[in-house]
C-alpha cells in the first residue's frame, strides 16, 4: 500500500482545497417580463415557460 514519506503540512493541503469553489449559476432573462431566472425553468415573478403560462400568477 502506498504511504506518503513526508508530511504535507495543513498550509499546502488547503491550499490544493482551496479551489473546490461551487460556480454561480448561469442566469438567463425571462423574455415575458424581464426578470433573471434559471434557464429551462418556470420563471417565478410571471409563471412562464417556453412562451406560455405555465402557473397562474396574480400581477
Amino acid at each position: 500500500m502506498a504511504v506518503p514519506k513526508h508530511k504535507i503540512s495543513k498550509a499546502r493541503r488547503d491550499k490544493r482545497r482551496a479551489n473546490w469553489k461551487l460556480a454561480i449559476p448561469g442566469m438567463v432573462k425571462c423574455p415575458k417580463c424581464g426578470e433573471y431566472k434559471m434557464p429551462h425553468r418556470v420563471c417565478q415573478a410571471c409563471g412562464s415557460y417556453n412562451g406560455k403560462e405555465v402557473i397562474a400568477k396574480a400581477e
